[in-house]
């Protein structure tokens, strides 16, 4: 790879970032004393020339050997490949394709799923309060007392019954298959497969799919072509094998290519689920929260800080399957109102069919920001034909970069009293919770949950209220 950044012409021979014959310094060894935690689950370090690190597979306080694996022109990523002065909170990593110390990136690539394996579970819900934290400090525009009085402490959930803790929780994994026909997965920040036989986290019904010890020619390029959709070089080859299982314990298996309608191999067409006291009867396609106690957990914490009241016309934004709306439709009562809003096509077809049997709850197949944008919804509901002049509360689930400041705009401009806002990145809230704080609300209320452990990513639940409601 070549260098973004202005190189000196020369350095010092001592200089272990010292440029080799092709002029670039990837592969090369330093030596770190590592700084604090930072979103993305790599640690922050700067070497004696003030150059900075973020370092994956090391803890904060921990001295290392790393191996740069990326230079851009502002900072290094590296991998730490030795502990030469390890943190009490280290441990060994339960599974041998996690990336560390004594896994030398040089000489094949770890898996790059889990992040943190490498550290105790309840240590790893400290970073991942860290993290939170900062992101509210600095993304947020938060002060230190806010920041405590509303405690962003990761908690745990429920372990999936007879796993290890932190174990055989993900429902749904992707895999992608090599030109071998091998299914692994991805290394970090790469197209590389990682040939695997088992992946820890994965769910006991995933693992059970023998996806791994089965070779995929059959579902070559070239056995797909009328389904197929026109694809850049980049991703016309890759092919990829996905296990979703339901509660029942049945795995689907699906094949596609990017582009590609998914074709069902294996399993079930239908994935069941229990969530807020219903069956959930879905397409393996369509989204669901992959932690089996996630469901139960966000629905009840929203429908907890919401307060839904009877009568109250309630949005669910970026609604999915409808699960956020289920759970409030009947604390609003019959004479209250919910508009599901979704883009995803299957989505909305799930969602139909899983909430026909309650008449208050409307589904809108709509891009949100589209949506919102509409005049006509300034006058009238957000179903139109009745003019009901506002929303009281209002559900905001949105994709991983979060709702952005026109969404937020438009939700604030309708003046609900309070929105719940369910995010899985942690740097998005912040920044949305800056732009809900310049239109008049204040966030009143934060829970975070560990629901992807071994990994960098937590759920948090928000409430948003509005400052005259105080």
């Amino acid at each position: 790879m070549t260098s973004s950044r202005p190189r000196p012409a020369a350095k010092a021979a001592t200089d272990p970032l010292a440029p080799g014959p092709d002029d670039g310094i990837e592969g090369a060894l330093v030596e770190l004393t590592i700084g604090p935690i930072a979103h993305g689950g790599h640690c922050v370090s700067r070497d004696g020339a003030g150059r900075v690190f973020f370092v994956r597979h090391a803890l904060p306080g921990e001295r290392v050997r790393a191996v740069v694996t990326e230079e851009h022109g502002s900072y290094l990523r590296a991998d730490a490949v030795q502990i030469l002065a390890a943190s009490p909170h280290r441990v060994e990593p339960p599974c041998p394709y996690a990336g560390g110390a004594g896994r030398d990136v040089r000489r094949g690539r770890p898996c790059g799923g889990c992040d943190l394996q490498h550290a105790g579970l309840e240590y790893q819900r400290e970073l991942k309060t860290a993290v939170v934290r900062e992101q509210l400090l600095r993304l947020g525009g938060l002060d230190e007392s806010t920041v405590d009085r509303l405690n962003p402490t990761v908690r745990p959930v429920p372990p999936v019954p007879g796993q290890p803790d932190g174990q055989g929780w993900r429902t749904r994994v992707q895999y992608t298959v090599d030109s071998t026909g091998r299914a692994g997965l991805l290394a970090h920040r790469s197209h590389e497969v990682v040939a695997v036989d088992r992946c820890l986290i994965a769910h006991a019904a995933v693992r059970g799919a023998d996806v791994l010890a089965r070779s995929w020619p059959e579902h070559d390029a070239s056995s797909e072509p009328e389904q197929r959709a026109p694809a850049s070089p980049a991703t016309t080859r890759r092919h990829v094998v996905e296990v979703v299982a339901g509660c029942a314990g049945e795995a689907t298996v699906l094949a596609r290519r990017d582009g590609a309608t998914p074709i069902v191999v294996a399993g079930p067409d239908t994935v069941t689920e229990r969530a807020g006291g219903r069956v959930w009867r879905l397409p393996p396609t369509a989204f669901w929260q992959v932690h089996p106690s996630a469901a139960d957990t966000l629905t009840a914490d929203v429908a907890e800080l919401l307060a839904p009241r009877p009568g109250d016309r309630i949005w669910d934004l970026y609604g999915g399957a409808g699960l956020f709306a289920a759970v409030l439709a009947p604390r609003a009562t019959s004479t209250g109102r919910v508009s599901v809003v979704e883009s995803d096509a299957v989505a909305v077809a799930a969602a139909r069919e899983n909430l026909r049997d309650l008449t208050t709850v409307t589904i809108v197949h709509s891009d949100v920001a589209r949506a919102l944008a509409n005049p006509r919804w300034r006058a009238v509901d957000i179903v139109g034909g009745r003019s009901v002049g506002g929303v009281d509360i209002v559900v905001l689930d949105p994709p991983r970069t979060g709702a952005g400041a026109a969404v937020v705009a438009a939700v604030a401009a309708r003046s609900p009293r309070a929105v719940a806002y369910v995010a899985c990145d942690p740097a998005a809230l912040a920044r949305d919770v800056r732009t809900f704080g310049s239109h008049g609300y204040e966030l009143a209320a934060l829970r975070a949950y560990d629901l992807f452990p071994h990994t960098h990513h937590v759920e948090c639940v928000a409430l948003l209220a509005r400052r005259d409601n105080n």
